[in-house]
């Protein structure tokens, strides 16, 4: 296994990461590691292929493509799952890779501290936990510039859903949240530019309305006869049920301008959480039953994260944020400091229920986790 040299980053005093250590230590976490390696296939299925410039690619030992750990939430997620668990919760401490944008200085080498906790009950609680913790752990270090930025991707689903919109046209902005370019499409009315093409349309209309299991066999067949051999490692199955979907998704049409504009509305939504709810509950449509829900959530949220200690005037609740990673499906969190810029967080976190079925687990429960940069965090630091 062969790889660049990598940037590492700065080491910081030892007294100032014990401090930054301390909150993740009490908080009745397991001490874990994690394998260095990781499949890359998994990781660009989970977190999109837009990552694959950021990781470091290597061979792995049977000779298939791996890539050096992003982070820790899915090579823990993987290791909890692999020893039947259903719940757990997991401190771990150690370096994580990333590739540096072209020309950055930014270190791709770095230490990450953190908690995952695959856990049933309260998850408006559990979320105000992680989040204070983070910022806890990332104001040990000593900065006095910390803010900290809150989103949710789950929240914009449910504003879609009080708009009552056609259920693949909403289904379409939910999955366009997380890309922004191909969001601006959906709001400038050319939605359709994600239809597929004549060909696939003719075949997604053979496979509607089939079992799963019938749809794949017939589309296997057709492979067969055109001698074609799929790549990429994607079953028959979850290629024709993204067929149909797009197709469906093709015919649900665009947004009208009032819709649009609501929105970019939502969108535009930037401001102390208090102030922040109150806007996005002004702009909810008809159908607000899950809406509604999910704000008085938020306000529990915020609730319980004022309880911990972080401070309401420190909180900034943005209603476009999202992150990199594409398996974060609820609230989320970054602690920025105003020395470093927007890309170098200090600590980050966030809900990601749906990545344990994702990986195979057959019984759910929540998942959330959060990390913080000791190197970021110290006061005297950067990278």
């Amino acid at each position: 296994m062969g790889v660049d040299v990598v940037r590492l980053e700065r080491s910081i005093p030892a007294e100032a990461l014990d401090a930054i250590r301390a909150p993740f230590l009490a908080a009745g976490a397991t001490p874990t590691d994690a394998p260095v390696l990781q499949p890359l296939g998994l990781l660009l299925d989970l977190a999109g292929e837009a990552m694959r410039s950021r990781l470091f690619v290597v061979s792995g030992d049977a000779g298939e493509e791996a890539c050096l750990r992003p982070d820790f939430t899915v090579a823990i997620a993987r290791q909890h799952l692999a020893a039947g668990a259903v719940a757990g919760r997991y401190f771990y401490d150690g370096k994580a890779f990333r590739v540096a944008p072209r020309g950055s200085d930014r270190a791709e080498e770095f230490r990450q501290i953190g908690i995952e906790a695959f856990e049933t009950g309260d998850s408006v609680a559990a979320d105000a936990e992680m989040a204070a913790l983070a910022w806890a752990s990332a104001a040990a270090g000593g900065r006095d510039d910390l803010s900290l930025l809150l989103g949710d991707v789950s929240l914009f689903g449910a504003f879609i859903d009080s708009l009552g919109l056609a259920p693949p046209l909403g289904a379409r902005l939910k999955r366009a949240f997380a890309k922004p370019r191909q969001l601006k499409i959906e709001l400038d009315g050319g939605g359709g530019a994600e239809a597929p093409s004549a060909e696939k349309s003719r075949i997604a209309a053979l496979l509607a309305g089939l079992p799963e299991a019938e749809a794949a066999a017939v589309l296997q067949e057709l492979w067969s006869l055109a001698g074609i051999e799929p790549v990429g490692g994607r079953r028959p199955a979850e290629i024709a049920h993204r067929l149909v979907e797009r197709a469906q998704a093709a015919r649900a049409g665009t947004l009208s301008a009032g819709e649009a504009d609501a929105v970019r509305a939502f969108l535009a939504v930037g401001d102390r959480p208090g102030a922040a709810l109150d806007a996005i509950a002004a702009l909810g449509g008809p159908r607000r039953e899950a809406l509604d829900a999910a704000l008085e959530g938020w306000r529990r949220r915020l609730a319980g994260l004022v309880a911990r200690g972080v401070p309401e005037d420190r909180m900034v609740l943005a209603a476009a944020f999202g992150r990199a990673f594409g398996y974060y499906d609820g609230f989320l969190f970054e602690v920025r400091s105003a020395a470093l810029d927007e890309e170098r967080p200090v600590a980050a976190g966030g809900r990601y229920d749906g990545l344990p079925a994702r990986l195979g687990a057959a019984a759910t429960t929540g998942a959330v986790g959060c990390m913080v940069r000791p190197a970021r965090a110290h006061a005297g630091g950067g990278e």
